[in-house]
């Protein structure tokens, strides 16, 4: 069907709170038209919710602008435009997100440097974690490490003093059970 010479020119009724198109008023054109944009859009969109939202989108501008839209050859096709236009904005959009979760998952499995090793750096406390991770896997220095941290260079020598003790009992104690188990 097309909507070429439907639509005349647009009437304002004063006191009504609404546009009537020679009789048509947009509740009218929304009506009859509304449930075929979201069929039209779900097809394009394969999402009936997304195909919904742009289409509500697109008849709330049609609404806003409703003397000019309904004196048009087509009022659908220009909230069917509005409505695609919105579908694939709301698409790129997701794609984007999609994009930067999957990159953020992708720095968060960034393989440990040393295999095992690794897994008692991650249970030392924050600061001596930090402090290890700057020192050995940065290459910092310690008056580097103290700047980065914002801490005396002390309390960064004294956190990698704690973090090597620490870690060399954990492999002592390790390295015990493989002797105690093998």
């Amino acid at each position: 069907m097309t909507y070429a010479g439907v639509w005349p020119r647009v009437q304002h009724v004063p006191g009504l709170g609404g546009v009537v198109v020679e009789g048509n008023s947009f509740e009218a054109w929304y009506e009859g038209e509304h449930a075929r944009l979201i069929a039209s859009l779900v097809l394009v969109a394969g999402d009936l919710e997304l195909a919904r939202d742009a289409v509500d989108e697109a008849c709330l501008r049609a609404f806003m602008r409703w003397p000019r839209v309904g004196a048009m050859a087509s009022p659908s096709g220009y909230v069917y435009k509005i409505a695609l236009h919105e579908v694939f904005r709301r698409q790129r959009r997701t794609a984007r997100e999609r994009q930067f979760l999957a990159w953020r998952a992708r720095v968060g499995e960034v393989p440990p440097p040393a295999g095992e090793a690794w897994e008692l750096v991650r249970a030392l406390p924050p600061r001596q974690r930090a402090a290890i991770v700057l020192r050995y896997v940065s290459d910092l220095t310690e008056p580097e490490i103290a700047r980065v941290l914002g801490v005396s260079r002390g309390t960064v020598s004294s956190n990698l003093a704690d973090a090597r003790r620490a870690l060399a009992r954990q492999l002592a104690a390790d390295d015990d059970l493989e002797h105690d188990h093998g």
